[in-house]
């Protein structure tokens, strides 16, 4: 490792581009808690449970698809503010709104703000990182977000407790969000982060790599020699990146259809969309619905829901620490793997677990033992493998590609869990699951390649060779 790179400051960035990914955790995940309640007070089918949980996905594609192309125009660091924004008037909507139409409008508000900084955070990240870094520096980002789950899990389930025991009470408009109707609670503490996001984005710079992009070459070099402590090797890394930008006088669009970066976005795409067909959501989304389809009550429901959290984010804790040294890869081999057996084992609980006696603590082992596989392979590397797989040039709008195929899948899966665990069973459902695991892995195995300890330049030279 370069003992020269300012550690510290690397690190400081990146916390504060994946405050975004905690925000992306609370606001996706903060939805588990109120699906029973919104369902109750507004009388909705299941088709209209599953557009409650979905639209704010329908507002993720709207973020994705704008992410890339507005970063590249006007900056990763404005973009972050933009998102910040969103996030804040979500939280605060919501938590007022007066009717069903109005919650969804403001859901999607939130969901435009995930899908922007599902593109942006772990892209700027990527950007001020070093190659003996990169990994765990945007895996912070995957820490983040479930940080943001275990959050809203943790924040569901306090509220509860304090709705219950009348804690909190004031004026009729706090008795409102608090206790009578919780979920507004719920979902308006997200503005609470959202306007810290907002306000600690002023003390980053932009991404130096987007500064050479618009020709801004000196603002980057004084951003270099402060990563690198060093001005000899700020101007050389300037050079690098300067050299890669001037080979290719293409347009976004027409780099796009080069061969070799063709291949890159396609095989992005394919991880992106077949992630979200192996379980992930459901289980995040529809946690507590599951457990109660088990037996269990709210409360406990709920709790469990906070372990499924406290898992997923101690995992990638671990996954931060070994991702720059086991490889993106065989993480990829070893989770899915797991993966596949304990979404097995849950579909057996289903199908056998009641005539078995089996006790319901074995259906919340084998989640955990999903999530732990989960969080320790395609979770903590997807995010670092679309940051770092696409040249310059085109990073923003492939990122965009990918990332909106992440989430028509992610948005499919919201939409159909509750028709699916209705139709299919619960068995069904999870054993679905399993099956696409098995293209994704074949995927990784024969056409990603590993991109551990590698400069982005040397990356993007194996798509264009």
């Amino acid at each position: 490792m370069n003992s020269q790179v300012n550690t510290g400051y690397l690190i400081f960035l990146s916390v504060v581009a994946a405050l975004g990914g905690f925000l992306f955790g609370y606001d996706t995940a903060v939805i588990s808690g109120t699906i029973a309640q919104v369902t109750t007070l507004f009388h909705l089918d299941a088709m209209q449970q599953g557009w409650y949980v979905g639209c704010a996905l329908v507002g993720s594609i709207i973020g994705v698809l704008s992410a890339g192309v507005l970063s590249d125009h006007i900056g990763r660091k404005k973009t972050m503010l933009i998102s910040a924004i969103l996030f804040s008037a979500s939280g605060i909507g919501c938590a007022l709104c007066s009717n069903f139409d109005q919650l969804v409008v403001y859901r999607i508000i939130g969901g435009v703000g995930i899908g922007v900084v599902s593109i942006i955070s772990p892209l700027y990240i990527s950007e001020v990182s070093v190659p003996q870094y990169r990994g765990r520096l945007v895996s912070l980002y995957q820490l983040a977000v479930t940080v943001g789950f275990l959050g809203a899990y943790l924040m569901n389930y306090q509220l509860m407790l304090w709705a219950e025991t009348g804690v909190i009470s004031g004026t009729p408009l706090l008795d409102k969000i608090f206790v009578s109707e919780i979920w507004r609670g719920m979902l308006g503490m997200e503005s609470l982060p959202a306007v810290f996001f907002f306000l600690i984005i002023f003390f980053i710079p932009e991404s130096p790599r987007w500064l050479i992009l618009k020709g801004q070459d000196t603002k980057a070099n004084n951003i270099l020699v402060r990563i690198y402590n060093s001005v000899g090797e700020a101007k050389n890394q300037v050079g690098i990146t300067r050299q890669v930008v001037d080979a290719d006088t293409k347009s976004e669009w027409s780099s796009l259809m080069k061969p070799g970066i063709l291949k890159a976005v396609v095989i992005g795409v394919c991880i992106a969309i077949l992630g979200q067909f192996m379980g992930v959501n459901a289980v995040l989304y529809y946690g507590p619905t599951i457990f109660e389809n088990a037996g269990l009550s709210g409360g406990d429901s709920l709790f469990y829901q906070v372990l499924v959290g406290l898992v997923n984010m101690l995992t990638t804790v671990l996954a931060v620490f070994i991702i720059d040294k086991v490889g993106r890869k065989s993480l990829v081999y070893y989770g899915v793997s797991g993966m596949i057996l304990s979404l097995l084992l849950i579909a057996f609980y289903f199908m056998a677990g009641e005539s078995m006696g089996i006790p319901n603590v074995f259906l919340l082992i084998f989640f955990l033992f999903y999530i732990f596989c989960c969080a320790i392979s395609i979770c903590a590397v997807v995010w670092v493998l679309l940051s770092e797989m696409y040249p310059i040039k085109v990073r923003g709008l492939a990122m965009s590609i990918a990332g909106f195929s992440l989430w028509v899948g992610t948005y499919l899966i919201g939409q159909l869990t509750p028709w699916m665990l209705q139709n299919l069973s619960p068995a069904g459902t999870f054993i679905l699951f399993a099956v696409m695991c098995i293209p994704y892995m074949l995927i990784v195995w024969k056409f990603v390649p590993e991109t551990t300890g590698k400069s982005l330049e040397e990356i993007e030279k194996y798509w264009t060779k």
